[in-house]
């Protein structure tokens, strides 16, 4: 197609197709998706080649949340039998970022609950990296906190933080009719505050919620002015006891086009597969991965996600390659222009500079980093933090890679009723959602209680 070839053609150059064109890759037909993932394809390998980032989540407080964000398991009110508790201490944390970088994550993004942080909050926060980093020296630490006062982002980027992610979530003409508690401006402020600390921005989008071609265009677009580094891009997990969770709007072959269109607009940017792949995409994940050069590992903040050890035997079935943690993750001139979490003066990894160690990111809740679909969180990943289910995700992935062989001969299918439908049943229509593969996490540390308790 000739839309392909053009678009391709501005993807190699870096330059932003039109609204037009971008709205054109939303309603190709099923029969062209296949194309379409081609043409986007050679756009991601020519800025990333095979590599796929791994990003591991620690949720630092879960639940009790004062928002109202209609896609969020964690909303104000919510009845969704999810976890809750309070702050993580800083070693409990430090452990559960542990399981997840030997599953192989170059990124931990702490994530909290809320409207946004208090000047204590920071402080825990800060502590928290510092633990994380006398472990590891050269992971990179986002965080993913909420709304952002004067003077916070500077403070955590004093404190070893590399990244901050905030999601636009939605248009800015459609924002108010999924929150009510803050606004779509309020979010372009705070990745902006992030951008100016020297903190690496990560902001994405949330597909799903009922919007239109038009507002997925428009928040794509709004998310290319910004300029962040990294674009996660959720699908709606619609969990039981939120507004949102009769909304089953999408296909695999749909999920696939937005991937695209993303990759189009952002050509040389980070594109991060988030919450819902597993629940969405179904069997043609290993396609998105054409589309995408970064993904998260295991589970999310209140719903399950694949089994580690299946995700990094999908990256080498579909003939990916894990990205080293001594691997550069954007393009050389993003990196040379200080793109990037390590690309300042002192900062822990992230490939931005030749000596860069780790790299990633993820999501939040509420109005905290509204990535989240529909109990995800900062960008896109794992489970409570402390929890037995987020260890031994990455626990598995761990394993994983250390078995070698051995382990891509494994089944990697999960044992619970599921996951084994999931694996068995065909890319279903929006007339026959599959509402039976959303598990949502109940439990911390192997027990009722938080893991922190």
């Amino acid at each position: 197609m000739n839309l392909l070839n053009t678009l391709v053609d501005k993807g190699l150059r870096r330059e932003t197709p039109t609204r037009e064109e971008a709205l054109a890759v939303l309603v190709t037909s099923d029969d062209d998706v296949l194309d379409v993932v081609a043409a986007a394809g050679r756009v991601r390998r020519h800025w990333f080649g095979r590599r796929v980032k791994l990003n591991y989540l620690v949720n630092l407080k879960s639940g009790l949340c004062p928002e109202d964000c209609s896609y969020c398991s964690q909303r104000l009110g919510s009845d969704t039998g999810i976890l809750k508790y309070s702050w993580l201490k800083p070693e409990e944390a430090s452990k559960a970022a542990a399981a997840g970088l030997a599953g192989g994550a170059k990124r931990v993004c702490l994530v909290a609950s809320g409207r946004g942080p208090t000047d204590r909050d920071v402080e825990r926060v800060a502590g928290t990296i510092a633990a994380i980093k006398e472990r590891h020296e050269d992971v990179e630490v986002c965080a993913c906190l909420g709304l952002l006062s004067e003077g916070q982002a500077e403070r955590l980027r004093a404190a070893g933080a590399d990244a901050y992610n905030h999601n636009l979530n939605t248009s800015e003409a459609t924002y108010g009719d999924i929150t009510t508690t803050h606004t779509y401006a309020d979010r372009v402020d705070t990745v902006r505050k992030a951008h100016a600390a020297g903190l690496s921005a990560c902001s994405g989008l949330i597909a799903g919620m009922g919007e239109s071609d038009e507002d997925l265009v428009d928040v794509v677009f709004a998310l290319r002015a910004l300029d962040p580094d990294s674009v996660p891009v959720n699908f709606l997990i619609p969990v039981e006891g939120t507004p949102l969770a009769a909304e089953w709007n999408l296909t695999p072959q749909r999920c696939l086009r937005i991937l695209a269109m993303v990759r189009f607009v952002c050509p040389d940017v980070e594109v991060r597969i988030a919450g819902g792949r597993e629940v969405h995409l179904r069997t043609l994940q290993p396609l998105a991965l054409h589309l995408a050069n970064s993904i998260f590992l295991g589970d999310y903040l209140t719903t399950e996600g694949q089994a580690g050890r299946a995700d990094l035997e999908m990256i080498a079935d579909a003939g990916f390659e894990v990205e080293g943690a001594d691997e550069v993750t954007l393009p050389a001139h993003r990196a040379a222009a200080g793109g990037g979490c390590g690309a300042h003066e002192g900062a822990g990894a992230c490939g931005s500079h030749g000596d860069g160690g780790a790299c990633g990111s993820h999501r939040g809740e509420g109005a905290g980093c509204g990535t989240e679909a529909g109990g995800a969180g900062c960008g896109g990943h794992a489970g409570a933090a402390g929890s037995t289910a987020a260890e031994s995700a990455a626990e598995s992935a761990a394993e994983s890679a250390a078995a070698g062989a051995d382990a891509a001969r494994t089944d990697a299918a999960r044992t619970d009723a599921v996951r084994t439908d999931a694996a068995r049943t065909d890319a279903a229509r929006t007339d026959a959602a599959r509402t039976d593969l959303v598990a949502v996490r109940r439990r911390g540390a192997g027990t009722d209680l938080a893991p922190n308790a």
